[in-house]
Parts: C-alpha cells; sequence; structure tokens
C-alpha cells in the first residue's frame, strides 16, 4: 500500500471513498437522519478545505485509491477504506501511518470514533475517555465516543 499527501486531483476519489463506506456500512449501526448527518458532514467542500490545507492522505493498492485519513494537529478524522478492502489491514496502516504524523509534535493522539469504529480503536490501544450524541434531523441520534491513545515517534 502506498500513501501520500492527497491533492486537488484527488478530491472525487477521496470524496468518493468516504460516501461509499458511509453509505454501505453506517446504516447497520446508526438510524437514517445520523447516516444523512455524516453524508452532509462529510461533503466535497469539507473535504476540499482539508486537501487545501494539506491535512489529508489517500491510500493506494495496485494503483487504485482505496483508503483516505486527515491529520489535523493531534486528531485524527475521516479514516475510511472502502468496504470491499476491509479486513486486509489497510485501515490498520493508515491509522499507523496518522499516528506517526501526530507523534512528531503530540505525545498523544485524538478521535471521534464512529460506533463501527470503536472496538478496532479499542484494541488498538485507544482509551473512551467522553461519549456524545448530537440529534440529528428526524429526531435520531449519533452517538460517538471521543477516544485517545499515547503515541511516541519511531526511532527508525
Amino acid at each position: 500500500m502506498e500513501i501520500r499527501q492527497a491533492k486537488k486531483s484527488d478530491l472525487d476519489s477521496v470524496y468518493g471513498i468516504v460516501q461509499t463506506t458511509i453509505k454501505a456500512i453506517y446504516p447497520h449501526y446508526y438510524p437514517m437522519g445520523a447516516v444523512d448527518f455524516f453524508i452532509a458532514h462529510h461533503s466535497t467542500e469539507n473535504i476540499a478545505s482539508d486537501i487545501d490545507d494539506n491535512i489529508v492522505s489517500i491510500a493506494f493498492s495496485e494503483g487504485k485509491p482505496i483508503g483516505t485519513v486527515t491529520v489535523k494537529n493531534d486528531n485524527i478524522n475521516r479514516l475510511f477504506v472502502l468496504p470491499e478492502e476491509q479486513g486486509k489491514g489497510f485501515g490498520s496502516q493508515l491509522l499507523h501511518f496518522a499516528e506517526s504524523k501526530i507523534a512528531k509534535k503530540y505525545g498523544t493522539a485524538r478521535l471521534d470514533s464512529s460506533l463501527p469504529a470503536k472496538q478496532i480503536y479499542l484494541k488498538k490501544g485507544y482509551m473512551v475517555i467522553d461519549s456524545r450524541s448530537i440529534r440529528t434531523e428526524g429526531e435520531d441520534f449519533l452517538c460517538y465516543d471521543i477516544m485517545i491513545k499515547r503515541v511516541t515517534p519511531n526511532e527508525d
């Protein structure tokens, strides 16, 4: 797998990875109001702004875009791997990549964990420090956890 900083020309690929994953996975965990919230939150405008800020990375396998992660300061956001590519270790590699970037400046990585990813993050050493919910349209709730993990720079 190759991971590199996303460019403006990668916007459609990043957006496609994020939206495809949300639409395939999140309805199994959240009511539709929450799914719609995620879809709107991860808009092309928000992704494009993050690409302009040079905080989005995109992952490729055999030349095909398969995953993405956004790292802003000590916070890991928007870590998604296409559903058909899940279970192959790509998500773990993206998480490690993000943690390594954070460890260069910060001692702790932070993230907001969706329900589908919570168990994965717990297995990777993250701890829940807070739980929150947002009321979405249609009176649905989007529940998530704020998680942290101590990270140290690699001694490569």
